[in-house]
């Protein structure tokens, strides 16, 4: 199979990072059968310096042509007056937020996974990682409060300000069905976060989410209010396989989630619509401290290709020689300065994605 993918190396660390997830899509390619296209896109500071906005509408043209869209970072730092003096809609965050609303994503997957060989940089005592964790967070990404309508307007003399909850059955629904589909693929079990006892849009959501449950018999569902679900999360993380919730919901617990793995480094994410198409990148930022230095972890990048892999192209056996190839790199010891710890060896950016590659 052939599959064209739109490359948007980024700022910062973030051509460094793509680059070795690309060498890794090339050897699946190789050893599986396929081939990747790869067509290079500008966002962010690289798209600033030279069109002057953080993403052009041909850009934007380009990255809905793929099959789907591989990301590194954006950003630099916020002193950066080349970039930041600039208007909001100028800077370069506003090319991701432009990209997520023109390629209608509106299903954010954050993975956290705790690596065995990590687990001494696991913030939970041994007797509750147990085992380990592996969950993915499903969180509604274009919809809820941070859409709703909002204001500030004096009332009775003191300044009051209003944040509108809204969710509509269709939007509900269609975060539902992605959310089992991909439980599908994994442990069969999804528990949706809400606040039902309080809220009508959570009551909403409940109900939506348990007929959307009728069609796929062989998950089973779980409903659990958010503020059982956080202390659930550093309690039993164990418990958990997919997680379904809304928009604030999901921003709050999948940041809890990622720091109980230990390393930023190490995360995944990605961002899908109503079909296949997503667009795929790391949770970290673009790190231009070390942007140039062979320093950048490109493991949450490659894992970021491998979720492309099993949602995007349905290629599950590919995505998972990816991430059996990680686990071996990690159990033989070898880490970037990130996750480095005594008696282990310290490779770079280049090294690690080589080494992954060798293994697949």
């Amino acid at each position: 199979m052939k599959y064209e993918i739109a490359v948007i190396p980024g700022d910062g660390i973030g051509p460094e990072i793509v680059k070795e997830a690309c060498g890794v899509l090339d050897r699946v390619g190789e050893v599986f059968g396929h081939s990747f296209h790869y067509t290079e896109v500008l966002m962010g500071g690289a798209s600033i310096d030279v069109h002057g906005v953080p993403l052009t509408d041909e850009a934007l043209e380009t990255a809905r042509r793929s099959d789907s869209v591989l990301l590194g970072a954006v950003g630099g730092n916020v002193g950066n007056s080349r970039w930041y003096d600039a208007a909001p809609h100028l800077r370069p965050e506003a090319g991701l937020l432009a990209i997520r609303k023109g390629l209608g994503l509106f299903a954010n997957i954050r993975p956290a996974y705790l690596y065995r060989e990590l687990s001494s940089a696991c913030p939970l005592k041994e007797s509750i990682i147990g085992d380990g964790f592996d969950m993915v967070i499903l969180r509604e990404l274009t919809g809820g409060l941070y859409f709703g309508e909002r204001y500030t307007k004096e009332v009775d003399g003191a300044l009051t300000a209003v944040d509108t909850l809204t969710y509509s059955e269709h939007e509900i629904r269609r975060i539902a069905v992605k959310a089992f589909e991909i439980a599908m693929k994994r442990k069969k079990h999804v528990t949706s976060v809400d606040k039902a006892n309080v809220l009508d849009s959570s009551r909403l959501w409940r109900k939506v989410v348990e007929e959307v449950a009728a069609g796929y018999p062989e998950v089973t569902l779980a409903h659990m209010l958010v503020d059982n679900c956080a202390m659930q999360l550093v309690m039993n993380p164990g418990q958990f396989d997919v997680i379904l919730t809304e928009n604030m919901f999901g921003d709050i617990l999948s940041d809890e989630a990622s720091m109980i793995t230990g390393s930023i480094g190490m995360l995944s994410s990605a961002s899908l619509n109503e079909g296949k198409f997503g667009l795929y990148e790391p949770s970290h930022g673009s790190a231009p401290d070390i942007a140039g230095k062979d320093l950048a972890n490109p493991i949450a990048t490659i894992l970021s290709a491998a979720m492309m892999l099993r949602y995007s192209f349905d290629l599950d056996r590919e995505a998972a020689a990816v991430e059996e190839a990680v686990q071996k790199v990690l159990s033989e010891g070898y880490r970037t300065p990130d996750i480095m710890a005594e008696g282990g060896i310290q490779v770079g950016t280049a090294q690690m994605g080589r080494l992954i590659c060798e293994r697949i």
